[in-house]
C-alpha cells in the first residue's frame, strides 16, 4: 500500500493539467480561429456592481481596423441559449445578440458593464469581418497580439479588483486558513511530535493522519500565496496554484488510505475471526485488493476532474461526469464503511469500544459525506456562488474530520485504553516485545 500510494502522487506528478489563465489574459486575436467556432472564445468572467471594467490593448490597430475586430460580450445565461439552439442561428444572428460590443479601432479600449443588478458571468468573443463570410477559405491575415484586464469594482467602487464574483473572498479565507494552521502548529506540534516519536499503538496512524494534515496545510499555504499575487496582477503564480491542487488530492489519498486501512481492517477480518479477537488487523489478499482498488480508481477520477475542468481551480468543483462519479465513490464509500462499523458496534458489548468506534465512524462519515452533502446544499445558492459554498465547506468540514481523529487516536479514555486491553487486537499497531512490521 506504501508503494500504491506513491505510484498514485508520481501519476498526479506527470500527468498534471496545465492551469487555466488568470484574469489578466495574454494572446492572439486569430481569425481563422473565429471563422471556425463562429466567434473565437477568449474568456469568461463574473462581473459585479456598477462600474466593472473590461481593457483592452492591441498592437497592430491598422490590421484590427482593415479585419474590422470587434469584440462580443454575452451573459452566461444568452450564450447557453444559443448553444442550446445552435442550429436554429446563422452566425451573423448568434452575434447580434451579444449584449455588448467593443469596436477595436485603437490602441486601448475600456469597456465599463454597468448596471449589473447581481453577479453575472459574460463570455468575452472576438470576431471579424471572415468570422461570417460565405466563402470557404481561410483567411490568410495577421493576428492581432492582445492584453485583456478584467476588472470588477473594488469596496470604494473603483474598478480595480481583479477577482470575479465566483473568487472574491477565497483569498481571505484562505489567509484564516493559514493563520489557524500556524497557530495550531505552534501549540500542538511539539507534543504532537513527541507523541509520534514515542511510538505506540497508534504511531503509525498519527503519522499518516499527520502526513495528510501537512499535506493540507501546504496546499492552503500555496493557495493564498496564488491569491495573493493574483489580487495585484490577475494571473498570480499558475505553479503555486497547481502545487495546491497536487497537495489536496495527496492529501485526500492519504487519508482514504488511513480510513480504508482501518475500517476493512476491521470489518473484513471480523467475517473471518473469532469473537475474541474482532479487531485484529490482518493484511489479507481481499482487503488489499478491495484497497488498491478503491484508491487507483480514486486517483484517476481526481486527475480526470483536472483535465476536464482545468478552468476551475479547486479539485471540489463538480462540473464534469468524473466530479460526479466521485461523489458517488464517496456517497458508497461512507454507505459501505458505516455499515461496516454498524455491524460491529451493535455486537460490541464494550462501551469504552462502542464509543471509540462512534467516534470513529463520524470523522470517518464526516469526510467521506461532507462533498456530496455540499454540492447538494450548493443549488440553492447562485451560480456564482456554488463553488465557493462547496470549497470553503469541504475544506472546513475535512478540517474537523482530523480533529475528531486526532482527538480520538491520541486520548488516553478511547484508543489508548482499547489499544491497552491487547496489544494485537488494534489495526496498524506495534508490538513493543515482537518489533511485528505494520501492515501498510
Amino acid at each position: 500500500m506504501g508503494g500504491l500510494r506513491l505510484l498514485a502522487v508520481a501519476l498526479t506528478c506527470c500527468w498534471w493539467p496545465q492551469g487555466s489563465q488568470g484574469k489578466t489574459l495574454r494572446g492572439s486575436f486569430n481569425s481563422a480561429a473565429a471563422r471556425e467556432a463562429q466567434g473565437q472564445s477568449i474568456g469568461h468572467f463574473a462581473f459585479h456592481g456598477d462600474h466593472a471594467l473590461l481593457g483592452v490593448r492591441i498592437n497592430n490597430v491598422a490590421v484590427a481596423v482593415g479585419k474590422e475586430a470587434k469584440l462580443y460580450l454575452f451573459q452566461a445565461q444568452e450564450w447557453l441559449k444559443l448553444q442550446e439552439n445552435n442550429p436554429g442561428y446563422s452566425c451573423s444572428e448568434k452575434l447580434s445578440r451579444a449584449q455588448l460590443t467593443m469596436t477595436m479601432n485603437q490602441t486601448e479600449h475600456n469597456l465599463t458593464v454597468s448596471q449589473i443588478p447581481s453577479p453575472q458571468t459574460w463570455h468575452v468573443f472576438y470576431a471579424d469581418k471572415y468570422t461570417c463570410g460565405d466563402t470557404g477559405e481561410t483567411p490568410q491575415v495577421e493576428d492581432i497580439p492582445f492584453e485583456m484586464v478584467l476588472l470588477n469594482p473594488d469596496a470604494e467602487g473603483n474598478p480595480f479588483d481583479h477577482f470575479s464574483a465566483r473568487e472574491s473572498g477565497l483569498h481571505e479565507f484562505f489567509f484564516l486558513l493559514v493563520l489557524v494552521y500556524f497557530v495550531i502548529a505552534c501549540i500542538y506540534a511539539q507534543s504532537l511530535w513527541q507523541a509520534i516519536k514515542k511510538g505506540g499503538p497508534m504511531h503509525m496512524i498519527l503519522k499518516v493522519l499527520t502526513t495528510a494534515l501537512l499535506l493540507q496545510a501546504g496546499s492552503a499555504l500555496a493557495n493564498y500565496i496564488h491569491f495573493s499575487r493574483y489580487s495585484k496582477d490577475g494571473i498570480g503564480v499558475p505553479f503555486m496554484g497547481r502545487l495546491a491542487e497536487f497537495f489536496d488530492i495527496a492529501s485526500q489519498i492519504q487519508m482514504l488510505y488511513l480510513l480504508l486501512s482501518l475500517c476493512m481492517g476491521w470489518t473484513i477480518v471480523r467475517m473471518k475471526k473469532s469473537q475474541s479477537r474482532p479487531l485484529q488487523w490482518d493484511s489479507t489478499p481481499a482487503s488489499t485488493g478491495i484497497a488498491v482498488f478503491i484508491v487507483i480508481t480514486q486517483s484517476i477520477l481526481l486527475l480526470w476532474e483536472q483535465f476536464e475542468d482545468a478552468s476551475h481551480h479547486s479539485p471540489h468543483s463538480h462540473h464534469n461526469l468524473a466530479a460526479i462519479l466521485l461523489i458517488v465513490l464517496r456517497i458508497c464509500l461512507a454507505l459501505s464503511l458505516g455499515f461496516g462499523l454498524y455491524q460491529i458496534i451493535t455486537v460490541e458489548r464494550s462501551t469504552l469500544k462502542r464509543e471509540f468506534y462512534i467516534t470513529f465512524a463520524k470523522g470517518c462519515i464526516l469526510w467521506f459525506l461532507c462533498h456530496p452533502s455540499l454540492a447538494c446544499i450548493s443549488v440553492i445558492f447562485s451560480d456564482y456562488q456554488r463553488d465557493k459554498v462547496i470549497t470553503v465547506g469541504v475544506i472546513l468540514c475535512q478540517s474537523v474530520s482530523m480533529v475528531i481523529l486526532y482527538r480520538l487516536f491520541l486520548s488516553h479514555s478511547l484508543y489508548w485504553e482499547v489499544s491497552s486491553l491487547s496489544s494485537v487486537t488494534l489495526p496498524l499497531t506495534i508490538s513493543s516485545v515482537h518489533k511485528s512490521r505494520p501492515h501498510f
